[in-house]
This record gives structure tokens, C-alpha cells and sequence, in this order.
């Protein structure tokens, strides 16, 4: 999952270089944890949100095909 929000998150910013995701295990949820530099903040949550819900529809569809629950946050 990691590798996953990863991967879109660098494919969207102009400085991919900050991009850090970490994963914090739960006993039955998972949260993923997205920073990015402040001048691309925009870019990742996209206009009224839409790029970052099509990231987090993403995200639930790979967390279900493994059976497990995942859930983005975007950190500023």
C-alpha cells in the first residue's frame, strides 16, 4: 500500500524528492501517511478534493482485493 500512494503521489508533484509516505499498522485498520511539500499540497488534494479521493477509492480497492482495511491521510 505503501509503495502504492507512493508511486501517484510522486507522479503528481514537482518535487518528488519530498515525498514521504510511512504506515501505521493497526489491529484492524491500516493508515497510510502522505506528506508532501507545502507548494504541492494542492496538487495532491486537487480541486473540492477529487484527487485525493480517486487516491483514497485507489487505495481501498488494492486494501480490498487483500482483504484488509487502509485509510489515507494527507498530512500538511
Amino acid at each position: 500500500m505503501k509503495e502504492l500512494i507512493e508511486m501517484i503521489a510522486k507522479a503528481l508533484v514537482d518535487l518528488p524528492d519530498q515525498v514521504q509516505v510511512e504506515e501505521v499498522v493497526g489491529e484492524q485498520t491500516t493508515v497510510v501517511e502522505l506528506k508532501v511539500a507545502k507548494e504541492d499540497l494542492g496538487k495532491v488534494i486537487g480541486k473540492q478534493g477529487r484527487t485525493a479521493t480517486a487516491m483514497r477509492t485507489i487505495l481501498n480497492a488494492a486494501a480490498t482485493k487483500l482483504r484488509k482495511r487502509c485509510v489515507l491521510e494527507i498530512i500538511e
